[in-house]
């Protein structure tokens, strides 16, 4: 099939209909940038246990919801979950020196095991919209993504209050600078504890989503996830730049991490919908997190380009008329 025939059996109608079901998943993965953006950019720490936390919070909630328990309360389960994880990477960092980049794999790989065994050692557990109740669904779209956005909406309020009080104010000062932070009385180690579990715990809360919205929880449903977060990030920080040129609330920084989130699925989408391979999905989105992450560094030096220019076109002019 030649490129021709491929573009024109494309259908818009198609795309179209594909378009609600990736806002809620990007929604849903949204939920799970929050929590790397604590590690990413309050810390100013690469943690990697993220990959095996998300599965751990689907595991989780799979589980109990199919042990009777409801959905709200297997996520609350799920969410202690990962918080537990992200306490274990913390303290591996903070208290055995270990660099927490490595903190962070050594969690995700002994998380894989514990996955499997929460899941009863099978690797997959589906879970049946029919018979349970479930928060959120892929049957009924519409209202997955109204879920998934008042939840967004909440934690993002949630979110925005702890880290304007003293203990929330202490861990953006550790991430920001430490040396400083552990002059005026901060144990940054703590502070470093608490924000990694508190990141996990978000990233688990997206996994027992996950899990609900499309039925099943699965051991490598969290791989890659590290990479999404990012790209969800990055993506959110450039469209909040390009819209608010004259600065920018934390609040609204939240929010459009959130939107990176669906705006990245909305482009898995029409990968999708383009027919490309989908074994080359990895491929687009290192792609596209290196573009985005591009972006922010050559907007800078074209304008300390522009400066330069400038400043050596008035040194010119300045130079002529001593001249004269």
């Amino acid at each position: 099939m030649t490129t021709g025939t491929v573009f024109a059996s494309l259908s818009l109608p198609n795309l179209i209909s594909r378009m609600p079901g990736g806002i809620a998943q990007g929604i849903i993965w949204g939920v799970m940038a929050l929590g790397v953006y604590i590690t990413f950019r309050l810390l100013d720490v690469a943690d990697l246990t993220v990959d095996g936390s998300f599965t751990t919070g689907g595991a989780v909630t799979v589980m109990l919801i199919l042990s009777g328990w409801p959905a709200w309360a297997a996520l609350l389960v799920a969410v202690l979950a990962g918080l537990l994880a992200g306490m274990v990477t913390g303290l591996l960092h903070t208290k055995l020196g270990i660099p927490a980049i490595l903190a962070g794999i050594l969690t995700q790989f002994a998380l894989y095991s514990i996955n499997l065994r929460i899941m009863g050692m099978s690797a997959n557990k589906p879970v049946n919209p029919d018979r349970y109740a479930l928060l959120l669904t892929s049957r009924t779209v519409p209202e997955a993504i109204l879920v998934g956005a008042l939840l967004a909406a909440a934690l993002i309020a949630v979110l925005y209050w702890y880290f304007g009080t003293e203990q929330g104010s202490a861990i953006r000062a550790t991430g920001s600078n430490p040396s400083m932070s552990r002059a005026q009385g901060i144990n940054i180690g703590h502070m470093k504890v608490l924000g990694l579990s508190l990141s996990n715990g978000l990233v688990a809360l997206s996994g027992g989503l996950m899990a609900q919205y499309q039925g099943f929880a699965d051991i490598n449903m969290g791989r890659g996830a590290i990479v999404i977060g990012l790209a969800a990030v990055i993506i959110g920080e450039v469209l909040c730049d390009a819209f608010f040129r004259k600065g920018w609330s934390f609040y609204t920084r939240l929010g459009f991490v959130v939107l990176g989130g669906v705006v990245y699925y909305i482009v898995m989408v029409i990968i999708l919908w383009l027919r490309l391979d989908s074994n080359d999905l990895k491929l687009f989105t290192a792609l596209l997190v290196a573009v985005f992450l591009a972006v922010p560094y050559l907007q800078a030096q074209r304008r300390s380009s522009f400066r330069l220019a400038g400043r050596n076109s008035a040194a010119a002019q300045g130079g002529r008329k001593e001249g004269n």
